[in-house]
């Protein structure tokens, strides 16, 4: 099985000499409850280099008030069992005061990147994600790190932080992976009820709606999420948090899809809270 270490210092003996025999180093961070959205990032982080490290840190900065970090799924021994089959090296799982050690008082802002989308609704949110990125891209010092597509405003985020702040590391972005019937895989999947699971795959059948359209030459960017939040507000028990289309580089509103662009969504199923999106080439 795939060792787990928990401290800094741990992690940091074995990087050291990694580098110092020349090998290189891919990264996977993530928050645990481990499925195969995760798996995909480490085979593909195997693939890149001779040494992957995942990590497993459930981050209480990244939650507000009232959100699920109590509940969230902590399933250490099972994520333990998916990053071995997966093909990771090593398991950094600290504790939250290894990561927040007392009096910490530094964070990474993010700017216009974050103004809209899931950081209109989260505030805070985005600061506690690029907070913890970093320092765990200091702690791993890892030649690439791997994120997967699904979280497209985390995923600019942190590409944009790592070109603004000269981080030596290179972000790659994989492919959402989704369920046979298209639903996005997330570790909150697992809260839906029955009947909410029947239904979530139509989240993914209104984005796929609005790429024809605009294959078809809808250009109107207010027509467009009209027709989103429509078909999203009609999924049972679904309350649309947004359907948005923006601009795929500065995350910005747009009038006009006449540039490459996101449709992206966060719906509630229930207490659940789903994000998915889809890129709108324009012209294509």
């Amino acid at each position: 099985m795939t060792p787990i270490v928990s401290t800094v210092a741990e992690v940091r003996a074995v990087v050291d000499v990694l580098r110092q025999d020349g090998k290189t180093i891919s990264f996977v961070p993530t928050m645990g409850a481990l499925h195969d959205g995760h798996a995909a990032l480490i085979w593909a982080a195997r693939e890149t280099s001779d040494f992957v490290v995942v990590s497993i840190f459930v981050n209480p900065t990244q939650f507000g008030p009232n959100e699920d970090y109590t509940r969230y799924p902590r399933t250490l021994a099972a994520d333990q069992k998916l990053a071995t089959q997966s093909g990771a090296d090593l398991i950094f799982a600290p504790k939250p005061e290894e990561m927040y050690p007392a009096r910490s008082l530094t964070s990474v802002e993010v700017g216009k990147l974050g103004d809209h989308l899931c950081g209109t609704s989260r505030p805070g949110h985005f600061r506690g994600v690029c907070t913890v990125v970093l320092k765990l891209f200091n702690i791993v010092r890892p030649h690439t790190a791997h994120f997967g597509a699904k979280d497209y405003q985390q995923a600019r985020i942190i590409s944009q932080m790592v070109r603004d702040l000269n981080v030596p590391v290179t972000v790659k972005i994989e492919p959402t992976v989704r369920e046979p019937d298209g639903l996005a895989l997330s570790s909150r999947n697992r809260y839906l009820s029955t009947a909410e699971r029947a239904v979530a795959p139509r989240i993914y059948q209104a984005l796929q709606a609005i790429q024809a359209h605009t294959m078809a030459g809808e250009v109107d960017v207010a027509r467009l999420e009209s027709k989103l939040q429509s078909a999203l507000s009609s999924i049972p028990n679904a309350r649309v948090d947004y359907a948005s289309i923006v601009d795929a580089e500065t995350l910005q509103p747009i009038a006009r899809l006449d540039r490459p662009a996101v449709a992206a969504v966060a719906v509630y199923l229930g207490t659940t809270r789903l994000i998915d999106n889809v890129v709108l080439n324009h012209g294509e």
